[in-house]
């Protein structure tokens, strides 16, 4: 079984898009009918993502923690609990490709790192700050970045790397981190597709949506 964690807090305008991609990725053809779990972690919700959940075929969790890391360590130990060899990660505002399983799972890996594409830049920020970003951003493969709208890694990887550290932010970067310590093989991949919100109000706090303010703010 292949499980898929997405972390919920507060998306209800994105959400929506965000679980249509994932279904349709867990029906690839090349994936030979194996068993695809989508889970949510629904994150101290209070507006309307709780219903939007339930108006597709997955599985949701509730918690009250305010932390991604939690929110993901409890989503990925209950696929893992439920028999997943491999858990790919996304967020809620983010949408992954058709073949976006079906890339990870090719590579062969222990892990996959893949890159995101920004998905129209907020209002008000500003074509110099879009330039920073581009000439910053390695959208090929051998790049850097860790993302956790776009993060796959097999059972036995993760569970040696000690899983998702309940940390506010860079989460992701902590189990890649992890991973390599572990001698993990990791792929630095740009072939497995994910859009991704340009928002500048993230959820996560120091997470992409600051990231991309601090563009705006550099000289």
């Amino acid at each position: 079984m292949i499980g898929v964690l997405i972390p919920v807090l507060n998306e209800e305008a994105l959400l929506g898009e965000c679980l249509k991609s994932a279904l349709v990725a867990a029906r690839h053809p090349e994936l030979l009918g194996e068993t695809v779990q989508i889970l949510t972690v629904l994150d101290s919700c209070n507006d309307g993502s709780a219903a939007i959940v339930q108006a597709y075929a997955v599985q949701s969790l509730h918690v009250q923690a305010r932390n991604v890391g939690q929110v993901r360590g409890v989503g990925a130990r209950h696929l893992l609990n439920q028999g997943a060899r491999w858990i790919s990660c996304t967020d809620a505002d983010s949408r992954v490709a058709p073949d976006w399983l079906v890339a990870q799972l090719a590579l062969g890996v222990d892990a996959v790192c893949g890159t995101v594409t920004v998905d129209g830049w907020s209002e008000g920020f500003d074509p110099a700050a879009q330039i920073r970003y581009t000439q910053a951003y390695q959208a090929r493969d051998g790049h850097r970045h860790v993302h956790g709208a776009n993060l796959g890694v097999s059972a036995g990887a993760y569970v040696q790397a000690g899983g998702f550290e309940p940390l506010a932010c860079h989460e992701d970067v902590q189990l890649v981190r992890n991973l390599e310590r572990c001698g993990a093989s990791i792929a630095w991949s740009h072939r497995p597709q994910v859009i991704t919100s340009g928002r500048l109000d993230g959820r996560a706090e120091g997470g992409f949506g600051d990231y991309l303010k601090s563009l705006m703010q550099a000289s």
